[in-house]
């Protein structure tokens, strides 16, 4: 028995080390070519920065707009599936920030999302940005911070930071802000990310993650299959210009309800006006997560699960909304990584912030950032592989 035992036991250790070797080779035939990374931009040199952990998850991030390029994770069978859509060069990033520009995997800032007309009021000061959607201001503006080259330093083998030092009156918002992003990859396969920001006078600051999220694993399989939870009883209404109206409206009844988990395309084509203004959704959720002026970031905002790869991914925040998006724009013009298109409903966002038009809004969460006042913001990608989908909203602790 003793010797069968060790048999066993060798067997077991074997078979982990193929399956090691399996998931190598899976994460070796997907990594990118770091030397199509490698250039200068505005004067500036743009790298690209693999995280790595001993479960063979994989995070790349360009500091061309402080992106996430790619995130390799093991699926239900333990295969290795990159779930983020992007570009294997950087030379794509910056051709299409010359043309309108694509937001994917970026750091946003100053502002995340839409302010009215591009108009904010500080001190009493009406204050013109540069509008680049429907007459808004929308991410910053057309040379927001996705379009900047961050400072990237890798800190080590699971954290990078990414540093911004955004000039008083850039884009016309008031204030020299200096904003840290950094990037952690755990041992339990979370992305870690914390937004630090400083400024010399008051200003708004209201930074995400616009990562574009394919948890089916191949881009040309559609969205619309993958299960949604929402922590949320009230969404924020837009018009027609995708802004905000100032309201909060349950999501019960609606095709906005996603308290039990259902099919993203379940009712993303119901006759309804905000799915007709949005082209499908492209909403910010209120988060049951925020109350009294904070955020719970151990308890679950928010999941996306893949029926074909079982792929999990749970988000965490300390921000009293998230946006979702769901690739309501894309058209098969964009031509990503693994030579594949993009087409209609290819991803979803999950972009946690405050609600869009916050300046605009005084009853909302602020987003005003002040020399006393520092701008802190803290999201978690927790990926796991689950046969099932099921959702436990008691608190969870994430490793760090």
């Amino acid at each position: 028995m003793k010797h069968l035992s060790k048999v066993i036991l060798g067997m077991g250790i074997a078979a982990a080390m193929i399956s090691s070797c399996k998931n190598e080779e899976a994460a070796s035939a997907l990594q990118l070519d770091k030397h199509q990374f490698d250039t200068i931009v505005n004067e500036k040199p743009v790298e690209l920065f693999t995280l790595k952990n001993d479960n063979g998850m994989e995070v790349s991030i360009t500091n061309f707009g402080g992106r996430i390029v790619q995130i390799i994770v093991p699926d239900k069978d333990g295969n290795m599936q990159d779930v983020v859509l992007g570009y294997d060069n950087i030379h794509q990033y910056v051709d299409t920030a010359k043309y309108g520009g694509s937001d994917f995997g970026a750091a946003i800032g100053r502002y995340a999302n839409r302010i009215n007309k591009g108009q904010i009021t500080i001190d009493g000061k009406m204050i013109q940005l540069p509008t680049n959607n429907y007459g808004h201001c929308l991410h910053g503006g057309p040379q927001g911070w996705q379009y900047q080259v961050y400072e990237g330093k890798k800190v080590n083998d699971s954290t990078v930071t990414m540093k911004i030092v955004s000039p008083d009156g850039d884009a016309n918002f008031p204030g020299e802000v200096t904003a840290t992003v950094t990037y952690t990859l755990t041992f339990d396969n979370a992305i870690d990310i914390k937004y630090d920001a400083t400024t010399t006078a008051p200003t708004y600051v209201n930074m995400t993650n616009h990562s574009y999220f394919n948890l089916n694993g191949d881009a040309n399989q559609i969205i619309e299959n993958c299960m949604l939870y929402i922590n949320s009883e009230y969404m924020t209404p837009v018009d027609s210009t995708f802004m905000t109206t100032g309201e909060t409206t349950k999501v019960e009844g609606t095709p906005f309800d996603f308290r039990s988990p259902k099919a993203i395309g379940q009712d993303i084509a119901a006759e309804d006006e905000q799915i007709q203004f949005g082209m499908g959704y492209d909403h910010n959720w209120c988060l049951n997560t925020y109350s009294n002026g904070s955020g719970n970031d151990r308890i679950i905002a928010a999941s996306l699960w893949s029926p074909v790869t079982g792929i999990r991914l749970d988000v965490y925040t300390n921000e009293p909304g998230i946006q979702v998006y769901t690739g309501n724009f894309l058209d098969g013009t964009a031509k990503g990584k693994y030579s594949k298109t993009y087409q209609k409903r290819a991803a979803i966002c999950l972009e946690t912030q405050k609600y869009p038009d916050t300046p605009n809004k005084g009853l909302w969460p602020t987003a005003l950032v002040t020399p006393e006042q520092p701008y802190f913001s803290h999201c978690i990608f927790k990926f796991s592989a689950e046969p099932e989908f099921n959702v436990d909203n008691s608190e969870t602790i994430v490793a760090e």
